[in-house]
Parts: structure tokens; C-alpha cells; sequence
């Protein structure tokens, strides 16, 4: 049959298709002008959710208007997240970071906000890169920068840089290592691996194989590279894992015959080093060899380091005592209970169960003011890694007894504790205070004493044990030679006791004597180490009282006088009108709002200034119940201090007035971190806060200028990157670690930082709470140079002006702030009589310190 369709003309389906496009294309028109539409109407409305699908809409319908619609994408982006984010919603809300960055892939400041809530939920690995992206993306963007400087702080800790220059360190371990491997250990496993460093010694000593295991994703990645980079990833195995996790065969075949580990803190024990190694020598390791046994090491197992000893001495030291001990009773006129006990997160009490780590660090060669040694050097214990037995009754072992000669009369502030790591019979490293070494010591400061005061001829006394896997020094008593023991507010001196044997038995007997507690509350405040610094900072709350009472006085002379001029006119009508109104109106107070972090007084101090309102932004319920029985010590109503959180819906949004027709004669600002560094969002709190002030009403500070000075340290440089090649034995792993290094150096002292100034300090910048016309974004700073040699670093610190003559400073002997330090990339050469230009930029609340080629 016939086909008797019409065959269309040639052409014909062309138009038609044509057609069809135009109609499509006006359909797309009106759909993308209707979301467009939408979109607006529904950020008008704060509908944050559906502007941003209506966004999506037409970015997918019409891609060619990205860059019209950009930036209020990125708003409508942001303020969505932000409600997903106090919703909870954390799939819904990456999922619509995913979708944006699908859009908009180049995008820096996408890119970093993804960063900042990665970051907050915890995931710092994956928030680092895309901090990371988004300064490649734009090398220029600050807030990229500073986030990235902060996570990179988190993700490779600082002491990865000073362990890797430590060259003493990296030939002993090598050393070790390659004699092992002589010897006959030909299959190893390095545990908590870092850079890779140790397992590369071992694959050049000539080991067949070479297991590695990281957790830390970051650190597994940076091995990765390094070892690829030094081309031996055929040689070495590297694991991303715990090595609690390793099982045989499933990620090794079989068991080896070394484990080459450094994961020691200051503590010795603090990085798990004892769990791991038991763990190795029951599932890992091969059996250790017996004594007088003969045979090819390749059979037996064994572990490097092979053991260790802790040392201790009893020491006096200022700083640590200013940092861990409130050391005064009346702070600016506030007396401080007998009731409230401070004690430092290092403290460790008998049952401390709450405490992860009952020990601080400190480097006590560069600790500020010195320390001075009260008894000779004693031994606390001696550990073998390579006996299983003794490893797992570590952790059950009672508290060992130890008492010590006092030699020299001081105040017992602390135990400081070390230990030697012996790697073999042949190879040992000391992290003795007098040493040169990459570690610090752990600090075990004192507590609970009625008399912190020894001499010679007394005895310290302390237990010992391996609690958690952790070395915990507790029970630290003193005994003196009049037969007399300090044994805190908790104990009583019995004379019964007196014949019972030698002191430490009498020290232990009456440390565990139970007392009956006092009929008055006692409340136990928690604090960190800063706080108590700020406690015992007097010329701080000294001067806030100074200048909150010339404001506080100004306003209620202010106050007064408008209150007269009420009167007569009230008078005046009263008379007028025959009436006799005796009634007098209760006078409005003045209202204090203290928004400073942490734990502080200075709520209390405003409070003894007259008619005054004062709130407190203390956060933790422990801080509350102590502030309250210091204002009851100090006759002060309980009801009279406010805790402002409790009136605040929003705790984002602090920054509100007191009450809806009331605005606030003081707000207390922080200004500096406790690290030295600008505190974040500062300028956009104060931009608030002014909104917020009555007539005649401050911010403290007022203003606050920034100053530093040219210094020639390689002891930040050391600290801030690896040294070339060199430090590391040949092994090529700077760059890939120093890719982390961040240009700040935070929570320096530099009272005892080693250094040569190479100029006089200079004023950098100005921040001003108060007129913000008077500050700069940018601008040049000339610096004379008065000695010559290599600028390596500007180390900065702050004048903080409450008023005009009313100063702090963070770099003081009595400071709670640290300062801190920008280390140059390229170290400069300068002779004396030279002149340097410095590029100082402030944006938000990140400076940024250039020197000017």
C-alpha cells in the first residue's frame, strides 16, 4: 500500500523545532522572572528557605545570570544556613552548601563560610580545605587567611615543627633504629607515625617491611606525601588508624619484630603509649626474647624505646603559683570568702575522676621570673616497654609513697616532672629543664596547703600512680621538721597518731582521716589557668574600679540634677494644684553590663559603686553559685547582681538593652584573647554596644593601641617551620609541613623569649571602641633600627586605655594576656641606622603586619 503521508517539505521540521525553541525559551523567561520575583518577595518577608530554592530555580534554569544574582544568593545562602544551623539540621544545611558549590565552584567566600560550619561541627579536617581553596581561590581574602591559620593550629600542632628541627633528636631515634635493624629486626611497625620520619629511617636502615599507622587524617596525608615525595611509598605501608584498630592479617600479614614509637607528652604517658604498646605485644608484636635466650632477633619482638625513667623536683615559682593559685584575699576592695575554693583543671585531687589530664606544661627553662629547685632531683618511677606484665599492672598498681628532703627554704608551688627515654641499651634522650630537647616538663602544681612554706630539714611528700593510664602526683603534703604536717583544710593534725612510724606512713594516715565538713556552704570554683592569672591580676581590677567609679559618678551627678530639676518643677505644680504629693519615686539605677569572657568580678566591684544594676555573662553554673556567695561575703543582696544570660533568648545575641526603655551606662568588652591575638567580630561588637549606651555612658576599653618591635629569634623561627633538609637527616619533609605554618606565634612570654630586640617598640595601630573615625584600615609604620643583625619576627602587645589615663598592659609583669608574634617568611638583614617600613592592615578584627621592600 501506498504511503499516503504527506512528506513534509524539506526545512519543514527545522522551523518546527525553532518554534518550539521560542516558545520554550519565553516559557523559561516568564518562569525565571516569576522565581526572581518570588525570591525577592520572600527575602523581604526573612523566608530565608524558599528565596534560596526560588534562587536555585533560576540559576539552573538561567546559569548565564550567576553573576547578577551573586551576591544576594550568597546572603539568602548564608541566612538559610544560619537557621538550619539553630535548627539542627546539619544534612540539610551541607546539602545546600553542596548545591551552591555546584554553582558557584570558584567562589572564596562560598567556600569559607562551608569552612566555618565544618568547623564548628567538629569536622577541622574538612574545614581546613576548604579554608585552604578559598585562599588559593583568593590569596588577598582575610577572613579565608585567619581561618585557615586558626584550623591549621588544630590539624598539625606546633610541636611537630620544633620536633622535626630538633636534630639531637631525629639522629639519636636514627641511630637506634638502624642497630635494630642490624641486629636482625627486619619488620617493623611505626606507631602514630606524624610526618613519617621514623619509618623512613627504618626502611634506609634496610627493614624488608615497614608498617605505619596515623590517626589524625590530616597528619595520614601529610605522611603520604612525604614518603612519595622521598620515593619510598613501595618500602612503607602507611595505615590510617589507631593502632588498637590493626588486626592480623586483615592490615598486616603477620606479626613484626619492632615497634618504633614516639608518642610521649611531657607526661610520658599522655599520648597512650602504654595502651598502644600492650595492645602490640598481645596482637602485633612477635614474643620478646628471654634473658641469656640466643638466636636471630628477626624472631622475637621488641620495642623502641625500650623504656623510660620520670624524674621530679619540688619547685617555687611565681608564675606558675599566679596561674594555678589565687593568691590574694581582697581584690579591689572584694573580699574573697574562705568558703570559695579556686583550683586550676591541673589540680588532682584522690578520686578526681573529672580530670583527663591532672598536669599542665611548661617549658621551665623559658618560664618568666625563673623557678627555684626546693629538693634535690628524685626519682618517681621506672617503666619497661618491653614487659607486657609490668605494663598492664601499671594501670592497677596503688599509689606509691614518696617523701623528699627539703634543701632549701622557698614556697611550694609545684612538682616538676621529666623522664629520660632510653631507646636501647646504648641511645637515650632526656627532657630534663637543663637540657636542650623539642619537650616541655609537666607541671604538677599544689594545692590545698594552709602553709605553702618549707625549709630545710622538712619533707615533701607525695602519691604516686598510673591512674587512666595517665602519671598523676596527688596527695602532695608537707611535713616539717617540728613534727608538724600541712595537710590542708580537709585533715586534722591528731598527735595520737604521732608514734605510728616514719612521715610518709603519718602523711598517708592522716590524708585519709575524714573530717566533717563545716556547717557553711563551700562551694569549689574550677577555673583555667587564665582566669586565676586575671584573679590575681591587681592593677587590672584596680583600674576598672577607677574608671567605672569616674563614669558611674558622672552619671549619677547627671542623674541627680535632672532628678532636682523634676522635683521643683513637680513642686512647682503641686502648689499650683494645692496638692501635697510626699511620695518620692525610687531613683532608676545605672546599668552594667559585663561581657567579658570567662570567669570575672568585675560585676561585683561596679555593684559596690552606688545605685548600680550590675549583669554578669558568666556562663556555667558553677561560676554563678561562686560569684553569689562572694556577693553575699561582701554584704552585698544576692538579688542585686544579674546574670544576663538568663534574660537573653539568643546567647549570639548578647549585645541588647537592659530593659525596653533603658540603655546602659558601662559595657565591658574583651578585647584581647588570653593569646595576644584581637578577638574576633570585636569592632562589630563595639559598633553595637555604642547603639547601646545612655548619654555620657563608655565601652571599656575605650581604645586600645597596639605596639611591637623587631626581634632576631630563631627560636620562633624553629618553632613556626622546618629548616631545610638538614634537621631532618636528608629526609625531604618541609615543604609538606610547612605548608601548615602559620605566621602568628600565639601565647608567647616575651619577658623570657629568647631574642634580640633590633629596635625600639613602636605604636603599630589604633583601635578605638569609642570613635572608630579615628581608626585605619591601612597604614605605614617607619621603624628605626638601633642594632644590626636578621629580623626574623615582630612580636606585638596592646595598651588597653580604659580612659585617658587609666591603662593596662598585656605585656606586664602581672598580665594574664600572653603576646604574640608575627615570624617572617624570609628573614631581613639590617644594619644599624636603617630605616624599615611596615604595612599594618586591619580588617574586622584580623591585623595583618608586612614589612615594605
Amino acid at each position: 500500500m501506498p504511503n499516503l503521508r504527506p512528506r513534509p517539505r524539506r526545512g519543514a521540521g527545522r522551523v518546527a523545532r525553532a518554534a518550539g525553541r521560542g516558545a520554550g525559551a519565553a516559557g523559561r523567561d516568564e518562569l525565571v522572572s516569576r522565581s526572581l520575583q518570588s525570591a525577592e518577595h520572600c527575602l523581604g518577608a526573612q523566608d530565608f528557605g524558599t528565596a534560596y530554592a526560588h534562587y536555585l530555580l533560576v540559576l539552573s534554569l538561567a546559569p548565564e545570570l550567576k553573576d547578577d544574582v551573586k551576591e544576594t544568593f550568597q546572603y539568602t545562602l548564608f541566612r538559610w544556613a544560619e537557621e538550619l544551623d539553630a535548627l539542627s539540621r546539619t544534612q540539610d544545611l551541607l546539602g545546600c552548601y553542596e548545591q551552591a558549590l555546584e554553582l558557584f565552584p570558584d567562589d572564596e567566600v562560598i567556600c569559607n563560610s562551608m569552612g566555618e560550619h565544618l568547623f564548628r561541627m567538629g569536622f577541622r579536617d574538612e574545614a581546613a580545605g576548604y579554608f585552604c581553596k578559598a585562599v588559593k581561590l583568593n590569596p588577598d581574602f582575610s577572613d579565608a587567611k585567619e581561618n585557615f591559620y586558626r584550623v591549621a593550629n588544630w590539624l598539625v600542632e606546633r610541636w611537630h615543627f620544633v620536633m622535626l628541627n630538633d636534630t639531637r633528636r631525629n639522629t639519636i631515634y636514627n641511630a637506634a633504629i638502624q642497630k635494630a635493624v642490624r641486629l636482625g629486626s627486619k619488620s617493623i611497625l611505626d606507631i602514630g607515625t606524624g610526618t613519617g620520619i621514623l619509618s623512613m629511617f627504618a626502611k634506609k636502615a634496610g627493614a624488608h617491611l615497614v608498617y605505619a599507622c596515623e590517626l589524625s587524617k590530616t597528619m595520614y596525608e601529610l605522611a603520604c606525601d612525604v614518603v612519595a615525595a622521598n620515593e619510598m611509598e613501595a618500602g612503607i605501608k602507611l595505615l590510617h588508624m589507631k593502632s588498637l584498630d590493626i588486626e592480623i592479617p586483615k592490615h598486616i600479614p603477620e606479626r613484626v619484630s619492632l615497634v618504633v614509637t614516639e608518642t610521649v607528652d611531657a607526661g610520658l604517658f599522655g599520648e597512650g603509649i602504654l595502651e598502644s604498646l600492650i595492645h602490640a605485644w598481645e596482637h602485633l608484636l612477635l614474643q620478646p626474647k628471654t634473658k641469656g635466650e640466643n638466636g636471630n632477633c628477626e624472631k622475637y619482638g621488641k620495642v623502641i624505646p625500650a623504656s623510660a625513667v620520670i624524674f621530679g623536683v619540688a619547685v617555687e615559682c611565681a608564675e606558675i603559683r599566679r596561674r594555678h593559685r589565687v593568691g590574694i584575699k581582697d581584690i579591689a576592695g572584694i573580699c574573697l570568702p574562705t568558703s570559695v575554693k579556686f583550683q586550676s583543671p591541673a589540680y588532682s585531687s584522690v578520686d578526681a575522676e573529672e580530670t583527663v589530664e591532672p598536669y599542665t606544661t611548661e617549658k621551665m627553662s623559658r618560664v618568666p621570673g625563673g623557678y627555684l629547685a626546693l629538693t634535690e632531683c628524685f626519682e618517681i618511677m621506672t617503666v619497661d616497654f618491653n614487659n607486657l606484665q609490668e605494663l598492664k599492672s601499671l594501670a592497677t598498681k596503688k599509689p606509691e609513697k614518696i617523701g623528699i628532703p627539703v634543701i632549701k627554704e622557698g614556697i611550694l608551688d609545684a612538682i616538676v616532672v621529666w623522664f629520660v627515654l632510653q631507646l636501647d641499651d646504648e641511645h637515650s634522650l632526656s627532657t630534663s629543664p637543663s637540657e636542650e630537647t623539642c619537650w616541655e616538663q609537666a607541671v604538677y602544681p599544689v594545692h590545698d596547703l594552709a602553709d605553702y612554706w618549707i625549709k630545710p630539714g622538712g619533707q615533701v611528700t607525695m602519691e604516686v600512680s598510673c591512674q587512666d593510664y595517665y602519671l598523676r602526683i596527688q596527695s602532695i603534703r608537707v611535713f616539717n621538721s617540728e613534727h608538724e604536717m600541712d595537710v590542708g583544710k580537709s585533715f586534722t593534725k591528731n598527735k595520737d597518731l604521732l608514734p605510728l612510724g616514719n612521715e610518709a606512713e603519718l602523711c598517708s594516715a592522716l590524708a585519709n582521716l575524714q573530717t566533717s565538713k563545716p556547717d557553711a556552704v563551700e562551694q569549689t570554683c574550677t577555673l583555667e589557668s587564665t582566669e586565676i592569672a586575671l584573679l590575681n591580676n591587681i592593677p587590672y581590677h584596680e583600674g576598672f574600679k577607677m574608671a567605672m567609679k569616674k563614669v558611674l559618678s558622672s552619671l549619677t551627678l547627671e542623674k541627680l540634677g535632672q532628678a532636682m530639676d523634676t522635683q521643683c518643677q513637680n513642686n512647682e505644680m503641686s502648689c499650683e494644684s494645692g496638692q501635697n504629693d510626699s511620695e518620692q519615686s525610687v531613683p532608676e539605677p545605672l546599668y552594667v553590663l559585663d561581657v567579658s569572657e570567662g570567669f570575672s568580678i568585675l560585676p561585683i566591684i561596679a555593684g559596690t559603686l552606688g545605685q548600680v544594676k550590675p549583669y554578669s555573662s558568666v556562663e556555667k553554673d558553677q561560676h554563678r553559685m561562686t560569684l553569689d556567695l562572694i556577693s553575699e561575703a561582701n554584704h552585698f543582696p544576692k538579688e542585686t547582681l544579674e546574670f544576663w544570660l538568663r534574660h537573653v533568648e539568643d546567647e549570639s545575641a548578647v549585645l541588647q538593652r537592659p530593659k525596653s526603655d533603658k540603655l546602659w551606662s558601662i559595657i565591658i568588652l574583651d578585647v584581647i584573647e588570653p593569646s595576644g591575638l584581637i578577638q574576633q567580630e570585636i569592632m562589630e561588637k563595639a559598633a553595637i554596644s555604642r547603639c547601646l549606651l545612655q548619654s555620657g555612658g563608655k565601652i571599656f576599653p575605650q581604645y586600645v593601641l597596639m605596639f611591637g618591635l623587631l626581634v632576631e629569634s630563631q627560636t620562633l623561627v624553629e618553632e613556626s617551620a622546618v629548616q631545610g633538609t638538614e634537621r631532618t637527616l636528608g629526609f625531604n619533609i618541609a615543604p609538606f609541613i610547612n605548608q601548615f605554618q602559620v605566621p602568628i606565634r600565639v601565647f608567647l612570654d616575651l619577658s623570657s623569649l629568647p631574642c634580640i630586640p633590633l629596635s625600639k617598640p613602636v605604636e603599630l595601630l589604633r583601635l578605638d571602641l569609642m570613635t572608630p573615625y579615628l581608626n585605619t584600615s591601612n597604614r605605614e609604620v617607619k621603624v628605626r633600627i638601633c642594632k644590626s643583625g636578621q629580623v626574623t619576627a615582630i612580636p606585638f602587645w596592646y595598651h588597653m586605655y580604659l580612659d585617658d589615663e587609666i591603662r593596662l598592659d598585656t605585656s606586664s609583669e602581672a598580665s594574664h594576656w600572653k603576646q604574640a608574634a608575627v615570624v617572617l617568611a624570609n628573614p631581613i638583614q639590617v644594619e644599624m641606622g636603617d630605616e624599615l617600613v611596615l604595612n599594618v592592615q586591619h580588617h574586622k578584627s584580623n591585623v595583618s603586619i608586612t614589612v615594605k621592600q
